[in-house]
């Protein structure tokens, strides 16, 4: 593999509250998945991220989650059916695409969010609503989704345009998917640790998990957090050392073509 995209969560302050370092991190990584008012974000923030995605070429996606603004999204909020995973994920991506069309700027792809992404691991009927909701409004959008799970399943069915993520900062259980955040370890701080593991995702296309089983993947992005401490020194570090690997980093449309 000699290229693959890189990507971080960003816009998830929300009015005069700030949070991680939206400029810096669009200095380094090459696609952003932008929140959309529901988890965390807002009219001004998404416009004014999305803008500066644009002017350094960096890829806008749409970053939907639960509407849980307390919770920052990683509270299981499900509601009363299927139909409401549905509407909740089209009127985030249909948020964020009006923002940047009147910005000038299009929306490439769709990543969810914390806890309606974590169900999407392993809840068949959850993953197809998202999928069902994406088709409805856009079904050329980019789903960046991780592999070995029910959301990648549903999109496979869907017949949605994959793009399959690694994460460099978070530890994987034995099944590939990423380990609670109530549990110690899920985290990953130390930032040469995590630019190691991710060059080793890439050179044996696995993952290794907390208890040391390599388990096999498909991966096309590598995910840097925007809100953990420590989050732009990080994806310098990860960023370099798949430079120095001789990987080039680029948004994901210029690797998938729509």
């Amino acid at each position: 593999m000699n290229q693959i995209d890189l990507n971080s969560d960003l816009g998830e302050g929300f009015g005069v509250y700030k949070l991680g370092d939206d400029e810096a991190m669009l200095d380094i990584v090459s696609s952003a998945n932008i929140a959309c008012g529901f988890h965390a974000g807002d009219p001004d923030v998404m416009h004014k991220t999305v803008v500066a995605a644009m002017k350094r070429g960096v890829d806008i996606g749409a970053h939907p989650g639960f509407n849980d603004i307390w919770g920052f999204g990683r509270r299981t909020i499900v509601g009363d059916s299927m139909r409401t995973i549905e509407n909740l994920i089209a009127y985030q991506i249909g948020a964020l695409q009006a923002i940047a069309r009147a910005a000038g700027a299009n929306v490439s792809h769709f990543k969810v969010h914390g806890a309606l992404g974590n169900l999407m691991f392993t809840d068949r009927e959850i993953s197809d609503a998202v999928v069902r909701a994406v088709k409805a409004v856009d079904r050329e959008l980019l789903f960046v989704v991780p592999p070995n799970t029910e959301g990648e399943s549903a999109a496979e069915r869907g017949g949605l345009n994959l793009v399959r993520e690694v994460f460099a900062d978070r530890a994987y259980t034995d099944e590939g998917h990423l380990v609670s955040r109530r549990l110690p370890g899920a985290v990953i701080h130390d930032a040469e640790l995590a630019a190691q593991r991710v060059i080793d995702m890439i050179d044996h296309k696995c993952v290794t998990s907390i208890s040391g089983k390599k388990v096999a993947v498909k991966l096309d992005t590598v995910t840097v957090h925007g809100d953990t401490e420590g989050a732009v020194t990080m994806a310098k570090i990860v960023r370099s050392r798949l430079v120095e690997n001789g990987i080039v980093v680029q948004p994901v449309s210029r690797t998938f073509a729509r």
